[in-house]
């Protein structure tokens, strides 16, 4: 049965065929520009959605059964949809098994220790799946761009983060990266929207503003990145974020792709009946303070 993804991909393809067709007859000597894919639907994304979370729960219950370790590291530019993306993956999961690791700035204490120490008590036990909004790799992006470390402390960093990463899937810990890569035109629109929009204003911090000056060096810096830990045993998987509906869809079924689990659904519940009410009285209604209503329908 094709899925509704699939049907979508298939009718973009087709409509995509269609247009670059219609430029050949016509003759035209122009150089055709390149044509983003058409946005999805409300209705496709929230049905696409619907079922990829449905296979996050199967996947969410493998991991507990089998005592599976799961991290995965979100990085990329600020507004890139990283937390969006997070949202939806742990929205139907429970938070006892999923959890999201969002780390401060690091104390004065924490900045004396070992650079990957503050992260190691957060890496996941048997039958947990751990998200790291921003990472170690802070130290190669923003910490390097921004002036926080030497240039020996970035360097030693690019020979010891391997290593590390190494070690964790020897361990086994399996490691999924993911970097999210927006264009500067939509990251520029984004922050727009977050200076009028007051439930995302706080989004926009100094450290924003800062790193809006600075695209060319984040680009750099990121590049550099890549070229030492890209490694075979935790490759990055790069999400092309310009459209956040597409990214979220593609980030998903990209991480159940990665990982083996199978349907460990538990079986249904009956549910008996209700036994009978006892001689238990309930206290006055008066004795107990109840949260105001301030919804009154007309």
């Amino acid at each position: 049965m094709i899925t509704v993804m699939r049907y979508y991909r298939i009718w973009e393809v087709v409509v995509m065929q269609k247009e670059a067709n219609r430029e050949k007859v016509q003759g035209s000597t122009e150089k055709p520009a390149i044509r983003k894919p058409k946005k999805m639907s409300n209705k496709v994304y929230e049905a696409e959605l619907a079922r990829l979370q449905i296979e996050l729960v199967k996947l969410q219950e493998w991991v507990k059964h089998t005592g599976r370790r799961v991290a995965i590291i979100f990085e990329g530019r600020d507004a890139a949809g990283k937390g969006g993306t997070i949202k939806r993956i742990t929205e139907p999961l429970n938070p006892r098994i999923c959890h999201v690791v969002a780390l401060p700035a690091p104390t004065e204490r924490e900045q004396t220790q070992w650079y990957f120490q503050r992260y190691v008590p957060h890496l996941p036990a048997a039958g947990e799946i751990i998200i790291f909004d921003r990472s170690w790799y802070n130290r190669a992006g923003v910490e390097r761009v921004m002036g926080f470390c030497s240039d020996e402390q970035c360097k030693e960093f690019m020979r010891s983060c391997p290593e590390f990463e190494r070690m964790l899937v020897r361990d086994g810990i399996q490691l999924i990266k993911y970097w999210f890569s927006v264009s500067d035109e939509e990251q520029e629109r984004r922050f727009q929207k977050r200076l009028t929009n007051p439930t995302k204003r706080w989004k926009l911090s100094p450290m924003d503003l800062e790193s809006r000056k600075r695209w060319v060096d984040y680009s750099k810096a990121k590049d550099a990145m890549f070229a030492h830990t890209d490694i075979e045993q935790a490759p990055w998987y790069v999400v092309d974020s310009d459209v956040k509906k597409h990214a979220r869809i593609n980030c998903i079924s990209h991480l159940l792709s990665l990982i083996p689990y199978e349907d460990l659904s538990p079986e249904s519940v009956e549910m008996g009946e209700r036994p009978e009410k006892s001689d238990y009285v309930r206290p006055p209604i008066d004795d107990q303070t109840f949260v105001p209503e301030v919804h009154h329908p007309k």
